[in-house]
């Protein structure tokens, strides 16, 4: 077995035939659905951006919460200090 074929998995023949096949395939699907190579390239950069942008949208949610129960707690634990403080 030639370190090739080792590495393609199968004769380069069956390989190149495979490749064609599927090839084929996916060229017929994507034309379906009216996708082109630059279609799929921009989803998946806008995946990424969007699953980048949610998470910079979810910690500012969460320190939003955290600002805004402050507002509350903070003060009301103050003046339960300064009554406490005065027994």
């Amino acid at each position: 077995m030639s370190a090739l074929t080792r590495f393609l998995g199968d004769s380069p023949l069956r390989v190149v035939l495979k490749l064609l096949v599927i090839s084929f395939l996916v060229g017929l699907v994507m034309n379906a659905f009216g996708w082109s190579p630059m279609d799929v390239f921009y989803g998946i950069q806008k995946f990424f951006m969007d699953l980048w942008n949610l998470g910079f949208h979810a910690i500012d949610r969460f320190l939003g919460y955290i600002l805004l129960g402050a507002a509350i707690v903070v003060p009301a634990f103050i003046l339960l200090r300064i009554a406490n403080y005065r027994k």
